[in-house]
Order: C-alpha cells, then structure tokens, then sequence
C-alpha cells in the first residue's frame, strides 16, 4: 500500500510541476525560449505532462506497476536536461555576441549575466525544481528495490570520507586523461561518521569542487613543473553538538581575484580556457554527465549546479579564496531528518 500510496501521490503531484516549468520555459526573457535547445527541453515536459495526465489514477498493484514503468521513462527522457540546458544558454550566448549589443565588452561572459539577471534567477529556480522532479521519481523507483541500509535513493549511513575517497579517484581519472598528472590528496577528520543523506548528490558535489581545485593546481603551477604538485587538502567535520555536517576542500591553485569570485556561481561563466563548443561537439545529447566522460572544464555550470543540489537539502556551498595562492570550498549539509524541500 505504501507504494500504491506513493504513485497516487506522484500522478497528482508530477504534472503540476511539469506544468509550471514547461510555462515558464515559454515565457523566458531575451530570446531564451526561442534558441533550439530550449524548445527540445520544452517539449520534453510538455509530453511527459500529457503522458502523466493521460495516464488514469493508479488504484491497484497492477496500475501502480504500470505507472512505475511510464515514470522511469520519463526519467529516463529527463537525464539530459542539465546538457541541453546548458546547450541552449550557449546558443543565447552565440546569438548575443553576433548582437551589436555585445560591444567589446572584455568580460562577455560575466557581462551576459549583469545583463540577464532574469536568466540566472531563473536557472536557479529552474535546477532546483529539476532536482526536486528527479528526486521524487527517483525515490519512488528506489522503493521498489528494498536494499538494506537504504530508504529508496537515501542511504541511512552516507559515509562523506567514503564518499570523498570515491569522488577523488573520479576526479584524478579526468584529470589525468587531460592533462596527464595528478595532484595528490589527502583526507583528514573524523572519516567514521555517516548520516542520512543522499550519496549520488554528494559525489557530484564533491567531484565538481575536486576537478576544479585539481585543473586550478595543474594549470597555477605548470605541466613542466618537476616536483610533486601541492597537496589538495580535504576536512571532514561531523560533530554531535554541529549544526551542519561540513566538508573543506583546500587547494593551492592560484585562487580567483575577489572581483571575479561572485562568478563563479554564474551560468553564463567559465574560467576554462578550453572553448564551450568543442564541449558540446564532444558530448552526445540526451544523457546526464557521467565521472568518467565528464570535460575537465569548459560548461560554465559545475559550480551553480552543486550548489543547487546542496541547497535542495538544506545545505549550502561557500567558496573563500586568495589570489596568488588557493582557494577554499565549504560544503554544508544538513541530514536529511532536519531539513524540509525547498519548493522554487
């Protein structure tokens, strides 16, 4: 009954969702609705909401399976999303460049958000509602598969040192097949402690802020340099008498001068050197970005999106740095008990 319970649940709540988004994805400012790639997305909604509303309201074992099925493939439609999203603020950058209202502007990226406040509030809003979607399918999926020590997507004993450890091999894996060197990393703190959370949201975090630290320090100290690269240095604290569990990860990349720091959590920057288009060339549409394939850097979108997905379980990222010698990443997170979802 739980899960009949859960599905009646879903085929009410999934297409007032869909709804907003597919409306707001219509009504966007600056041409943004009109660029190709906002129109698939678009579409995407637009017939995962007729599918659900079309589908009648499932009232028995069998219904319910029937609805599990239709939700995972529009799951499954979804997973793509983050990529064409991303595909399509490129397209509206394209377009803006070839504008006469660019200029010559030396910041472009930066100046693109200045100019488009509404679109960064925007994408904001828009992932955040996206990872709420994902999550409440995703559990609902999850449920079915009864794996001990787990509560469908959540695991009760999230181990963020395992978690780190995992996250760290990852992120080594693409910086070697970039730039053919690793830094190291060490992880200190108190590496027994778990809490409930969900492990995949905490490994994209984590992965994110490790490829930038390891990028940051391969490219501030050079490939030609011949001793061992500056230790990446990462903090687990997880205290009973803490608010938050927090995890730092410290690197000696460079840092970012503090007139650029706010953007970082712009969609429309990037500090890769490498070009948004041969990213996109790269990259087959249609699938979520996977550890093993991900570019080291060039989307402009690693750091806005992790923060979304902290923020959706009541945590927060903060990023602190000094130029000329590194930079500090704070990743706050609350168990899952202690937090509500934020609904954009």
């Amino acid at each position: 009954m739980t899960l009949l319970r859960a599905s009646v649940f879903l085929h009410h709540e999934l297409p007032i969702r869909l709804a907003k988004k597919a409306l707001e994805l219509e009504n966007l400012p600056y041409g943004l609705s009109n660029m190709p790639s906002i129109k698939e997305v678009r579409r995407w909604y637009v017939t995962s909401f007729k599918e659900i509303t079309e589908f009648p309201r499932p009232d028995s074992f069998s219904s319910e399976r029937k609805f599990t099925n239709l939700v995972k493939e529009i799951y499954e439609r979804h997973s793509g999303v983050l990529w064409t999203m991303a595909k399509g603020i490129y397209e509206l950058k394209s377009s803006f460049l070839k504008s006469e209202h660019a200029g010559r502007n030396s910041s472009t990226d930066f100046a693109l958000e200045k100019v488009f406040p509404e679109v960064q509030a925007f994408l904001d809003n828009f992932f955040l509602s996206r990872v709420g979607i994902r999550v409440l399918i995703g559990q609902h999926i999850a449920l079915h598969e009864n794996i001990d020590g787990w509560v469908g997507l959540i695991c009760v004993r999230t181990s963020p040192s395992e978690i780190a450890r995992n996250a760290v091999k990852a992120a080594s894996q693409a910086c070697l097949i970039r730039y053919g060197r690793v830094p190291n990393v060490i992880i200190t703190g108190d590496l027994d402690r778990d809490f409930p959370y969900i492990p995949a949201h905490l490994h994209h975090i984590l992965f994110e802020l490790l490829k930038n630290s390891m990028r940051a320090v391969v490219e501030h100290h050079g490939l030609e340099k011949e001793e061992e690269y500056p230790e990446i240095k990462i903090v687990i604290i997880d205290r009973e008498e803490n608010e938050d569990v927090c995890i730092k990860v410290m690197d000696e990349g460079g840092g970012i001068p503090r007139a650029d720091l706010q953007k970082v959590w712009s969609y429309m920057y990037t500090t890769a050197v490498q070009d948004a288009k041969e990213v996109f060339d790269s990259l087959e549409s249609g699938r979520d970005f996977a550890a093993y394939n991900l570019p080291l850097a060039g989307m402009g979108y690693g750091l806005p999106v992790s923060r979304v997905f902290a923020r959706y379980l009541g945590g927060d990222i903060n990023i602190v740095s000094m130029e000329g010698f590194g930079t500090d990443a704070y990743v706050y997170m609350r168990s899952l008990g202690d937090s509500e979802e934020p609904m954009p």
